[in-house]
């Protein structure tokens, strides 16, 4: 693998570590299976598109994507705890609505940002020479601000509630919990990750596009069980770390196996992306068990 593919894996690694840590909230912290990520990545990102063609900074739009994937996170949990809509069908409706939202928003099915500023414009140089780590080190400061955020909130009074309410809600209610706006809030913040990640990814992509969100849920939850397996862990800092660890590994793989010369060899190629990171999901729900078979006979 050449050192730009590296950094052009590692790119979309930690774009996908902030939709890791928003489906972490979700499905870990709130067990609450939400398939909102897949309209919230390209909400986020075609908020992104429509504000900075209309000359808002780039810094700003970032922000008012993100706002637009919490908007969405917290419609979800309102279907949900308001209206007793179960969990998966409240996030596939929401979903399904997003992408007409999305193209409302839009206009088209795409916009292209050739051209336009972004958060990277004045680091990258004039003749592209450095982008290639110039933007994985911008992204990687978003995760980490992420990270270190998350892990200050799920230290304090609210976020510990939060954790009650997935754990156990009745037991949370009993200690005076209000686990409806638990679940609302821990939505939000969520999607707003996941949208955050949108808005990012449509700079490094030159545009932002209508389908960009397809498979989105399931990357997210293929990094979690990755992260979870390769560093299991109790301690909140160091789950987040996992998820951040596992979201990159699985992009290195996929671009590993896209430019493994064996795969090739058989006739496998960049057409192949979804069945190969199909194949990949596939072993990261199996790579729990796995692990548990080669530890029963270590130890047998």
């Amino acid at each position: 693998m050449s050192m730009i593919a590296l950094f052009g894996a590692l790119e979309s690694g930690l774009i996908y570590a902030l939709v890791a840590l928003g489906v972490l909230m979700s499905f870990r912290i709130l067990d609450f299976p939400d398939l909102t990520a897949d309209g919230s990545f390209p909400l986020g990102g075609a908020v992104f598109a429509v504000c900075v063609v209309n000359g808002i900074n780039p810094w700003l739009a970032c922000a008012a994507g993100a706002a637009a994937g919490a908007c969405a996170g917290m419609l979800t949990a309102w279907l949900h705890v308001s209206l007793k809509i179960l969990q998966l069908l409240a996030s596939i409706l929401v979903m399904v609505a997003l992408y007409s939202i999305n193209l409302r928003i839009m206009g088209a099915p795409n916009v292209p940002l050739i051209g336009e500023p972004s958060v990277f414009s004045g680091l990258v140089a004039a003749d592209y020479s450095n982008q290639f780590w110039v933007q994985p080190l911008v992204i990687l400061g978003f995760v980490v601000a992420a990270k270190l955020l998350l892990d200050w909130f799920f230290s304090t009074e609210a976020g510990l509630s939060m954790r009650a309410t997935g754990a156990n809600a009745r037991m949370a209610r009993a200690q005076g919990v209000g686990t409806s706006r638990m679940i609302i809030i821990g939505m939000a913040i969520s999607n707003a990750l996941i949208a955050l990640a949108g808005a990012l990814f449509v700079q490094t992509q030159g545009g932002a596009d209508i389908s960009i969100g397809i498979g989105t849920i399931v990357v997210g939850l293929a990094a979690v069980i990755i992260g979870e397996t390769l560093i299991p862990a109790k301690r909140i800092v160091l789950i987040t770390l996992a998820v951040i660890v596992g979201a990159v590994l699985y992009r290195l793989f996929i671009a590993l196996a896209l430019g493994s010369d064996t795969l090739r060899g058989i006739g496998f190629g960049p057409q192949d992306l979804n069945l190969i990171t199909a194949v990949l999901v596939v072993l990261a729900l199996r790579l729990p068990y796995i692990k548990r078979y080669f530890h029963r006979k270590k130890t047998s």
